[in-house]
């Protein structure tokens, strides 16, 4: 489980707002907001054998010592009897997995999946390379801000890093909608600064929140 299913993270009320708020960013630029939200970003297969793996340790110790026979031959077959229930119920927790995933593995795997999105949606094929991903993992807590190479040729990725710290900050408050809006609107006075809109610009990526 991770909550929040992804296209119920947000309101239909905040979805039509998030929508508006795009256009209205764009309107003075030639740069591409988008918007992606997902439940995960990975499995995290291995912490999940890890947490299963010293729950059923634990579970099969504390029946051993309840029952007086702590013996290395009634121990390990009742850890690998208690294994797929410790399973199922790490998978019940994500929490719990995530923990041992460990910070640096959740960062890289938000960051692999908002890249993997940002071609799979085809947001790379604006015709000035000016397309941005706003990437939201909901089970992490975390955001990944991608900027095309048009984009990053003019802006310091570091800028992006620090707008999606601020909305990961408000996603853990419960203000996913505040702080998503207000990231909106700074990216759109920045890219107004760099790429103000052409005369013949057109809207080339979807201005409503992907799943």
């Amino acid at each position: 489980m991770t909550g929040k299913k992804a296209d119920n993270f947000f309101s239909e009320s905040e979805k039509q707002q998030i929508n508006i708020l795009v256009k209205k960013a764009e309107r003075e630029t030639s740069g591409e907001i988008a918007v992606m939200v997902v439940e995960g970003s990975d499995s995290y297969r291995e912490a999940e054998i890890l947490g299963a793996l010293m729950l059923s340790a634990f579970i099969a110790m504390a029946a051993a010592v309840s029952l007086h026979h702590v013996t290395i031959w009634s121990y390990i077959p009742a850890v690998i009897v208690f294994w797929a229930p410790a399973l199922y119920l790490v998978r019940g927790f994500p929490r719990f997995k995530l923990t041992l995933a460990g910070r640096k593995r959740l960062k890289e795997a938000v960051r692999e999946r908002a890249i993997r999105a940002f071609f799979e949606k085809g947001l790379y094929r604006t015709r000035g390379e000016t397309g941005i991903l706003v990437f939201i993992s909901i089970l992490e807590h975390k955001v990944w801000i991608l900027g095309d190479r048009g984009i990053n040729q003019r802006i310091d990725p570091q800028f992006w890093q620090t707008l999606a710290g601020e909305l990961a900050g408000r996603i853990r408050e419960n203000r996913a909608f505040d702080g998503l809006c207000t990231v909106i609107e700074k990216l759109g006075d920045v890219l107004k600064e760099h790429f103000p809109k052409d005369a013949d610009d057109t809207n080339e990526l979807p201005d409503d929140v992907m799943f």
